[in-house]
């Protein structure tokens, strides 16, 4: 999820440069950013970017990996109704594969139902040119994945680029999003050589990072130890009850371990969770 994540962070950091990008327009003056979760049942997902221009909406989609749940070609349709009926206007949806693969879903522009067929866009980053994506600081990380037949030259002209960006803020975190990316494709021993590791830690993309991976080892810990808790009260849990458990956020699972004290059966556990989800 990191490498979703690094490109959430560049796309929501540089709408213009996106939006100017995959758009080909130049009309840059309103690009705002939107929330990801839509009304009804909330879709939430990381890799998601909503950039609002003055006449249409951009959804852009970042995927390490084609295989989700459900399935990419159905999630951009159920996100273009939800969009479609909020704001009323034009959407461009774009789905932006990082790593190369021969799924079928990889290739695939449209969901086809037996009444419906919805089209989007999709780019596979191995198979773009790599020279507009480096003439743009704000898409040098990408650029480190584009097409080429010499890929760890590529990659230098990258790092060159890179130390170019005079903004110092800036260089630090799209150094940052480009040592991340980069390894999808590359050693990291030759990431190393070529970019400034202190640069890395400093940026705010880096810091991010290592905060969420605390939090989940945080969570993963509290999971562990309150399971180990209710399996001593009341028995093991069934999988429909361990997954509603599972979803529950650190701060939930603590509370749950001091509630769990006085449950005296599996019932005492599923009224709780109704109670606190």
């Amino acid at each position: 999820m990191a490498y979703d994540n690094t490109c959430k962070f560049l796309a929501e950091t540089y709408p213009e440069e996106f939006a100017n990008w995959l758009l080909s327009t130049t009309d840059n003056t309103s690009i705002q950013v939107l929330k990801t979760e839509l009304s009804l049942e909330p879709i939430r997902a990381d890799s998601v970017t909503l950039l609002q221009t003055s006449s249409q909406i951009l959804h852009i989609e970042f995927q390490t990996q084609p295989k989700s749940t459900p399935p990419l070609d159905f999630r951009m349709l159920d996100y273009y109704v939800r969009l479609k009926r909020i704001y009323k206007c034009d959407i461009e949806q774009v789905i932006i594969f990082l790593q190369p693969s021969n799924s079928e879903m990889v290739f695939k522009t449209e969901y086809v139902d037996k009444n419906t067929r919805h089209r989007y866009r999709v780019i596979r980053l191995w198979e773009q040119d790599s020279a507009p994506l480096l003439n743009n600081p704000a898409l040098l990380p990408l650029a480190a994945l584009a097409k080429s037949n010499s890929p760890e030259s590529l990659l230098q002209q990258v790092a060159n680029a890179v130390d170019m960006i005079e903004e110092s803020e800036a260089q630090k975190n799209i150094s940052a999003c480009t040592q991340i990316l980069a390894g999808l494709r590359f050693d990291r021993n030759l990431i190393n050589q070529l970019f400034r590791e202190e640069i890395m830690q400093e940026s705010v993309i880096y810091q991010d990072i290592i905060q969420r991976g605390e939090q989940q080892g945080k969570k993963q810990e509290a999971l562990q130890y309150t399971m180990r808790l209710l399996n001593r009260r009341i028995g093991n849990v069934n999988s429909e009850i361990q997954q509603r458990i599972n979803a529950l956020s650190t701060t939930q699972l603590e509370d749950l371990g001091e509630a769990l004290l006085d449950f005296s059966n599996q019932n005492d556990l599923t009224t709780w969770l109704e109670n606190n989800s």
